[in-house]
């Protein structure tokens, strides 16, 4: 770093302290490419080599790097010295949550907001085998819309870090949020003890204070062991009923996240629009259905574009996390958004046409990253054949695959002819020979013999290819 200027590696210039802890220091820094304001975590590695946590940082930024949602702190990149490691991350302007509750207990609506995002997040997490083990004010920040970001992912564990009883062991985390299990040394789930820390932290925003306090600390811990609190007399009925279902010391019978979500205090807060998304017809409009006319052609560069051979994704992203698909079918473009209105029915998507040729589908139930949104555009490859490209757009990953392995493919199995990268269908339709240009019978043997690697879809781009100008 130039110590003159405070510009680190031509990219960041560093400015004032933002906290600092044993191991590391976090500055506020600005992106001298493009502005942005940025938090900058400045590990000392002589530090942590001595006390022999070099894994931890690694498994952190490992974490990190998995964990990419709305509410939680996003990691940009990382860059090392000699020296230092350096965390480049998203700069939370709102500082800790626990700064505004120490000034006092939230509004009822202020915290409901606040724990419907703390529970996203940390459901996001588990849905990637991820846990906190640290959650507490300290460790939730908020942007300049308010917005909660989880932070401080160095005591996190990943679901691989369980023993062969199925549990976590290590003890971990501050000792007013930590759960009764994990106090007990015989192992606990970190997903239940997670939630354990939600409900403390849901306790905080709404009181202004630790359900569980005493100077001495094998006191505190005995209240913990029993879920000895009490609630304010201003706490809602259903305020109490979900805490105490939360605070529950076995962590059998503690609430879950679903359960959580299901309960009366936390739906109250639930945003009206996923309201109207249940509430709106899953089929477009009868003017909608039927302008097949406008279908897309593709040009010359969309079809070597979508060649295998030009296909640049796997550089970008693997395989098994491809966000879209494509086939092929021999159907007309009617039958085909028949198929697609008739499988937003049955799967009480809403669909809703945005161009000619153009359909998306979107959830009627917020995700883990928020309202599932996939696209369905339809191409004329010839009169006789079109191509559907699925996609999704906005949401989790995770549940899109799932949708699509288990509801999307399934459902328009009966139109398709075949996708691309499958095997060649047993038994091809006639029709693809529509895409054959007229050639000798030595070229269409030599077509067949290089199409014998090829998935059917590819063999259809290239023969297409063969007829550009």
């Amino acid at each position: 770093m130039d110590t003159k200027t405070n510009v680190l590696m031509h990219k960041y210039e560093l400015g004032r302290l933002l906290g600092q802890g044993t191991f590391a220091k976090v500055y506020y820094a600005r992106s001298l490419q493009t502005g942005q304001s940025v938090a900058i975590k400045v590990i000392d590695k002589e530090k942590i080599t001595k006390v022999g946590i070099i894994h931890q940082i690694k498994r952190e930024i490992s974490i990190m790097r998995l964990v990419r949602h709305p509410y939680i702190i996003h990691l940009y990149e990382v860059m090392a010295t000699k020296t230092k490691i350096y965390f480049v991350m998203e700069y939370a302007k709102g500082g800790e949550l626990f700064n505004k509750v120490a000034k006092g207990k939230l509004s009822e609506d202020v915290a409901r907001k606040y724990f419907h995002q703390l529970i996203n997040a940390v459901d996001f997490c588990h849905s990637r085998g991820v846990y906190h083990r640290d959650l507490k004010p300290e460790n939730i920040l908020l942007d300049e819309n308010e917005n909660l970001k989880v932070s401080d992912f160095g005591l996190s564990a990943l679901a691989e870090s369980k023993r062969q009883d199925g549990l976590l062991h290590t003890t971990c985390g501050t000792p007013a949020y930590v759960a009764p299990e994990v106090i007990n040394r015989k192992g606990y789930d970190g997903a239940k003890a997670d939630i354990w820390s939600c409900g403390v932290i849901l306790f905080v925003l709404l009181s202004g204070y630790l359900p569980f306090h005493s100077s001495n600390l094998m006191e505190m811990y005995r209240k913990i062991g029993k879920a000895e609190f009490k609630c304010p007399k201003w706490f809602t009925p259903e305020a109490r009923r979900l805490l105490l279902r939360i605070l529950d010391p076995n962590p059998i019978s503690r609430a879950s996240i679903a359960k959580i979500k299901e309960c009366s205090w936390f739906k109250q807060g639930v945003s009206s629009k996923s309201e109207v998304h249940e509430a709106e017809s899953s089929t477009l409009a009868a003017e909608d259905g039927q302008d097949v006319s406008r279908l897309s052609n593709l040009n010359a560069f969309d079809i070597i574009s979508l060649s295998a051979g030009f296909d640049l994704s796997r550089l970008f992203e693997e395989p098994s996390s491809k966000k879209e698909a494509r086939f092929i079918s021999w159907k007309p473009a009617s039958v085909i958004i028949s198929k697609l209105e008739e499988l937003a029915k049955r799967m009480k998507l809403k669909i809703s046409k945005k161009d000619a040729g153009l359909f998306k589908f979107e959830g009627t139930k917020e995700g883990r990253k928020g309202y599932l949104s996939i696209d369905a555009e339809i191409f004329v490859l010839t009169p006789a054949f079109h191509l559907v490209e699925v996609k999704k757009t906005s949401g989790d990953t995770l549940e899109y695959q799932e949708m699509f392995d288990k509801g999307l493919r399934p459902s328009l199995q009966d139109i398709v002819w075949s996708w691309q990268g499958d095997p060649q269908p047993q038994q091809p339709s006639r029709q693809q020979d529509e895409l054959l240009p007229p050639s000798s019978s030595q070229e269409q043997e030599q077509h067949s013999k290089q199409q014998q690697n090829q998935d059917p879809l590819q063999q259809q781009l290239l023969l297409l290819q063969e007829q550009l100008p």
